[in-house]
């Protein structure tokens, strides 16, 4: 299992290198908050591979940026590491502001900051924790979007991937404001690439359960049940999102805007 596991991985990769002219990336300029670990981090290296210049934003751990800074200059790129909190307005102009300073203006945002709450009680709602869910999942992904938009118009050139969660797509009784923030990002998303097409293309990613620091807030059962019920019988990685949000980013999928791809292993196709 293990060998063909990663045998599929292999495969995927060199065909995501066959698809893509990682050319294109070369010379642009992008910004991937909560890039300090996990999916953010994969997405930040899998760009630098491709040849942009890479902002990382973080908020609190500066040991895990520089650690994923130095991963990312491996490849011989540009890149800065910017601590902002994004649910703060002031803090995300200060973040907007020192990448193009340092880096040039960003063509290419990932709005990837986020928190997961997973209350003991189903009927726990908490206001103040619905607040810091709300401020971090929701205006952390509307903040940088919104100080980004202009200088893309101006340009006639922006691509921007939100990342979501398939617990924003249907029923999560169990997990209501994290599956509310998450919907609203992806409404967020929807409803803004039309009002900035045709220059400016805005996706989403949703993610099923991906091994990263954010999985231990789930129980060794609840892992176990939910590769049971995931057709390809296993976790996601951050490596699987930051190949589709390539894609996404890429010219490969210059007809799409809008929209929410699914990356869950199969799983919300089973009924």
């Amino acid at each position: 299992e293990w060998l063909y596991y990663n045998y599929k991985k292999k495969v995927n990769l060199i065909l995501l290198e066959v698809l893509i002219n990682k050319e294109e990336f070369k010379g642009k300029v992008v910004l991937v908050t909560g890039a300090s670990r996990g999916i953010g981090k994969a997405i930040a290296i899998e760009l630098a591979k491709c040849g942009a210049s890479v902002a990382i934003n973080y908020n609190s751990n500066t040991r895990l940026a520089k650690n994923t800074l130095k991963s990312v200059r491996s490849y011989g790129v540009n890149a800065e590491i910017i601590k902002a909190n994004v649910s703060e307005e002031k803090e995300v102009k200060y973040l907007i502001r020192e990448t193009e300073k340092k880096l040039g203006p960003i063509d290419l945002l990932i709005t990837n900051a986020g928190i997961l709450h997973v209350p003991k009680d189903v009927l726990d709602l908490d206001y103040k924790i619905w607040k810091k869910i709300m401020s971090t999942n929701v205006d952390g992904t509307l903040l940088p979007i919104k100080e980004v938009i202009p200088g893309m118009i101006k340009r006639k050139f922006g691509r921007i991937v939100c990342i979501s969660s398939i617990a924003g797509l249907g029923k999560r009784p169990n997990m209501i404001t994290y599956a509310t923030s998450k919907a609203s990002v992806i409404a967020l998303a929807r409803n803004l690439a039309e009002a900035v097409a045709p220059y400016i293309r805005i996706n989403t990613v949703a993610p099923g359960l991906i091994e990263t620091d954010m999985a231990k807030a789930f129980s060794k059962e609840t892992k176990k049940n939910i590769i049971l019920n995931t057709p390809l019988k296993r976790l996601g990685t951050s490596e699987d999102i930051a190949n589709t949000v390539i894609y996404l980013l890429s010219e490969q999928s210059s007809f799409i805007t809008g929209q929410t791809l699914i990356v869950d292993g199969g799983k919300v196709v089973l009924p």
